[in-house]
């Protein structure tokens, strides 16, 4: 850990505290589907409908975290937000035994942690502007070693108590309410540099444009969104592909397990090779999202030409350098280009992008239940050669960037 120590000490406990948060939240993701059909007795059905409530809900929040940041200020919106996840979370061993309560809060749930997202995106580029390409790279990373942890345990904890891992994911999440709480009443806003002294809480650029004129700019968000939407579609053959067919195939299911075990080893151990990605073929944002549908269109056709086990091991390989390539890319341009305005436009990629999420699976769906992977395989592709050709649209659209200074 010698790298963290080049960093201050207020980027150390923010790693931190940020570390601990997908921890916490990575206790329950993995169990909900297993949750409404095991200690519910509701269809599958019923599960995947539970997921895409929650899906929507993070839609929603997405949109409305990046809308009301300037209007509620950084602190509140994230504070609040995380607040009242920590609250629902605490509600739903209470409505459990009513399937409507409870597919309600898991909309409400979805909701509010995704309000807080763009917020906390938006902070990060603001508060951290000099270094924002590089702590948006080393967050991912430290939310990545959370994950990790939090999937350790959540089985451990599953085996105990559902509900158990409920609450402490809400405890989690108040704690890291209460962390930004005592954190930005230190250092008083998220931007020093645009301090408005009779609200401290935003900064003097906050937009006063109409929303209709913002989301007229479409060449800032808009292909990016879109080519994200596909992004995430495409890698929905993991759950609704690759998995069962896996276990159609006599594999065992530690066999896809060990793929995701893949996946976070190579978030850690793969930064060399991401980084040398960056220095020599994709120094700029534009270029970083461009190189990660490459690299997804390349696992997808490594399935696609060899659907056996070895395939999908090289295919997480490919697909996760991917992945490490787009996951800081997107909040570092959306922060570089949009100033003030970072966001309202994160709430809006985000959204566009997080619909891929929601159809994603029931598309996958059908077209497994009608031939199987290769059907759903040939769709992973078209997605991400998509994917690839409206990031190329994106950056085209970069050589003459829309102006985005506030009005005066």
């Amino acid at each position: 850990m010698r790298w963290l120590k080049t960093y201050p000490r207020e980027i150390q406990v923010f790693l931190l505290a940020s570390l601990l948060n997908a921890a916490g939240g990575s206790l329950m993701w993995p169990l909900v589907t297993l949750f409404v059909y095991q200690e519910l007795g509701r269809p599958m059905q019923d599960a995947g409908l539970v997921v895409l409530l929650q899906s929507l809900g993070g839609i929603i929040g997405q949109l409305l975290g990046g809308a009301l940041y300037h209007r509620l200020g950084v602190r509140r919106l994230i504070v609040g937000s995380l607040l009242l996840n920590g609250l629902f979370l605490f509600t739903l061993p209470a409505v459990s035994s009513h399937f409507s309560l409870f597919m309600g809060a898991m909309v409400f749930i979805g909701l509010f942690n995704s309000m807080s997202m763009p917020a906390i995106q938006a902070f990060i580029g603001f508060r951290f502007a000099d270094r924002r390409g590089e702590l948006f790279n080393i967050v991912y990373v430290a939310n990545n070693i959370g994950v990790a942890l939090g999937t350790a345990l959540c089985g451990v904890l599953a085996d105990i108590s559902y509900y158990l891992s409920f609450v402490i994911n809400g405890i989690s999440c108040v704690g890291f309410a209460i962390f930004f709480f005592v954190y930005l009443g230190k250092i008083g806003t998220a931007d020093p540099s645009q301090i408005d002294d009779n609200n401290p809480g935003r900064p003097k650029s906050a937009p006063g444009e109409r929303t209709g004129w913002l989301l007229r700019q479409v060449r800032v968000y808009l292909f990016m969104g879109i080519a994200t939407m596909f992004l995430w579609l495409g890698n929905s053959i993991w759950n609704t592909g690759v998995s069962p067919h896996i276990v159609s195939s006599g594999l065992l299911i530690s066999y896809y397990s060990l793929l995701w075990t893949l996946n976070g080893v190579l978030i850690f151990a793969g930064q060399p090779f991401v980084n040398l990605v960056r220095r020599l073929f994709a120094r700029t944002a534009q270029a970083q999202m461009t190189a990660s549908a490459v690299f997804y269109l390349l696992g997808y056709m490594v399935i696609l030409t060899y659907p056996g086990y070895p395939a999908f091991v090289i295919a997480m390989v490919l697909t996760t350098f991917g992945e490490m390539l787009i996951s800081p890319a997107i909040p570092s341009f959306v922060s570089e280009r949009t100033g003030a305005y970072a966001p309202f436009y994160l709430g809006v990629a985000g959204g566009i992008g997080a619909v891929g999420r929601v159809i994603g699976p029931y598309v996958m769906g059908v077209f497994y239940d009608q031939g199987g992977l290769m059907p759903v395989t040939w769709v992973a592709v078209a997605a991400a050669i998509l994917s690839l050709l409206f990031y190329m649209v994106h950056s085209a659209a970069q050589r003459h960037p829309a102006q985005l200074q506030p009005r005066q």
